[in-house]
């Protein structure tokens, strides 16, 4: 991709991101929906203006994850986070193992092999946590005890899904599992997380001392972010993923006396990448498999609904281990439930082993794209309260009725 293709791709992602998401906002929904919907239209399945596959757009995507995780983690408080452990450990556990055992029993029932059942039930078991934060960041929710739990089983997600790609991986290029090779990925990932926060904890505090003594403007958020950069680097060096690294650096970061200014100025940078990630993830879905008309996607909407139903009990029914009154666990089961690009990664190794035909995976990507559009109306329906006496349709449909309406006519 040559600069003005580049610079052409962003003013189209830049623009359809901020009008859709402006329009997402005044019917009622939350903002990262237009920016979704933005990629749908630009890409694949829409207007072929925007190659998701384009190197330089992935790279750019991924700097906009890292930049959303570093953020949140700075918004995020080590304490509170530890309290849930326990709870975001069960959810995480459960949110792995019902979709993956769901996944395997579906695939099995639909006369499909062994390996390839394995293989569907893995890429079930995925969150991409990416979009959940956004919603919750939209609603002005991210400081619930929900939001701390699905952090915190979010990252223990990450980690148990370093595990599984490993294992499918192994399934796909040997026809076995290494335990060795399992266990390594494991005690990596676990061990980094706990020296990230650790080990940052004390470096971010001297960082911020030292940068307090700098004149030239604009160090602080620049030594911020080559700090998180640091870190997601180390993650990756560690065979852990990326976002692990940034939200450990935004853990450590955020117990500064300085947070509040690294947060405030990060704001900027943050609304200039992150459209991006959520663009992306919209331009890979192709609607042409949406279309009941077409024969060749009968099987494809029949495998992908099911597989689609699998995918979304088994993350609602995670939330239920919560076992606590004071918490809303459906809501913690919901923002588990997208699988964005993740999922897709699960997928693609299989795809690439030979094992997944191309049929197959296109009924992933429709369950990826389902899971990743209904959840955050899904997660808006379950965080913010209805007042007492109105009804479902008043309260969510009717206000974006009206908006539409005083949109369309100005009235």
């Amino acid at each position: 991709m040559d600069l003005p293709h580049l610079l052409v791709t962003l003013i189209l992602i830049f623009v359809g991101a901020k009008v859709l998401g402006e329009f997402a906002n005044r019917i009622g929904q939350p903002t990262v929906l237009g920016e979704l919907v933005a990629g749908v239209l630009l890409g694949v399945g829409g207007l072929k203006l925007v190659d998701p596959h384009a190197n330089v757009f992935v790279l750019l995507a991924d700097i906009g994850v890292i930049i959303l995780l570093f953020e949140t983690g700075l918004a995020t408080d080590v304490r509170e986070l530890l309290e849930v452990g326990w709870r975001s450990l069960a959810v995480a556990a459960v949110g792995v193992i019902l979709p993956f055992v769901g996944g395997f029993v579906f695939a099995l029932a639909f006369g499909y092999t062994n390996l390839i059942a394995i293989f569907l039930g893995a890429t079930l078991t995925a969150t991409s946590v990416g979009i959940t934060v956004r919603v919750l960041s939209d609603l002005g929710k991210l400081g619930t005890k929900e939001a701390k739990i699905i952090l915190g089983a979010a990252v223990a997600d990450d980690i148990i899904g370093l595990i599984i790609l490993a294992v499918i991986r192994d399934l796909g290029m040997r026809g076995e599992v290494s335990a060795l090779k399992t266990a390594q990925i494991a005690t990596l990932a676990v061990g980094f997380f706990i020296a990230a926060i650790v080990v940052g904890n004390v470096f971010a505090k001297r960082l911020v001392k030292i940068i307090e003594k700098a004149r030239t403007s604009g160090t602080l958020i620049v030594a911020s972010i080559a700090f998180a950069f640091l870190w997601s680097l180390g993650a990756e060096l560690a065979g852990s993923a990326a976002i692990v690294g940034s939200f450990a650096a935004g853990l450590a970061l955020g117990r500064t006396h300085k947070f509040d200014v690294i947060a405030r100025e990060l704001k900027p940078v943050a609304y200039i990448f992150t459209p991006i990630f959520f663009v992306k993830i919209g331009a890979d879905v192709d609607v042409r498999y949406f279309n009941p008309f077409n024969e060749a996607n009968h099987a494809i909407l029949v495998v992908g609904g099911s597989l689609f139903v699998v995918a979304i009990v088994g993350k609602v029914l995670s939330g239920l281990v919560v076992f606590d009154k004071r918490v809303n666990s459906t809501a913690v089961g919901i923002g588990m439930a997208p699988r964005g690009e993740v999922g897709l990664i699960f997928a693609e190794v299989g795809r690439r082993a030979g094992i997944v035909t191309a049929d197959l995976f296109a009924a992933v990507v429709v369950v990826m794209a389902l899971t990743t559009f209904i959840a955050p109306p899904l997660l808006k329906l379950s965080m913010v309260r209805r007042p007492r006496g109105m009804s479902l349709w008043a309260w969510f449909f009717e206000p974006a009725r009206k908006r539409v309406s005083s949109l369309i006519w100005g009235r």
